[in-house]
């Protein structure tokens, strides 16, 4: 029998609040999002598992992009169900400088409205503006062209 992805009720869109959320990062920190509320826009990014072939491109284009988008004031975060053990070593062996969270309990996915495949989330993003505000929504990603579609987006929106 195939596992069927399974939905939250929650259907954020952009001008919405995005939901608060606090999670063990990849250093064992926890990190919020009102946290970079005033401060900060928030790339806001879910992705199916760490070390797979869509999820290492589309981290790989994060990181490589990461000072534009420290350049218009913006951390990017990364979602998956992967424990922190398989996060650290993500990060590590693709030399990843942005923090990835751990939502074993799917906790932030439910309220972000992400639908899970068995154990993987959808490819989804959120861009969060300093406000708290969800000014982008992407459900449909290539990993390929995602992070620069995102940098033309935040040029188009004077996000900075």
């Amino acid at each position: 029998m195939e596992a069927q992805a399974t939905t939250s009720t929650v259907e954020l869109n952009e001008g919405d609040t995005a939901p608060n959320f606090s999670a063990e990062s990849t250093d064992g920190s926890r990190i919020s999002l009102d946290q970079f509320k005033g401060r900060s826009n928030v790339v806001l990014y879910f992705y199916p598992e760490d070390m797979t072939g869509g999820c290492t491109v589309q981290a790989q284009k994060f990181r490589d992009d990461k000072a534009k988008y420290d350049a218009k004031n913006t951390v990017i975060l990364g979602v998956s169900l992967d424990d922190r053990a398989k996060h650290e070593t993500f990060t590590k062996k693709d030399n990843l400088n942005f923090p990835l969270l751990v939502d074993s309990d799917r906790t932030i996915c439910n309220d972000y409205g992400v639908p899970i495949d068995g154990h993987q989330p959808f490819r989804w993003t959120f861009l969060i503006d300093k406000t708290g505000k969800i000014v982008k929504t992407y459900r449909k990603i290539d990993a390929r062209t995602h992070s620069q579609i995102i940098l033309q987006d935040m040029e188009t929106l004077h996000l900075s």
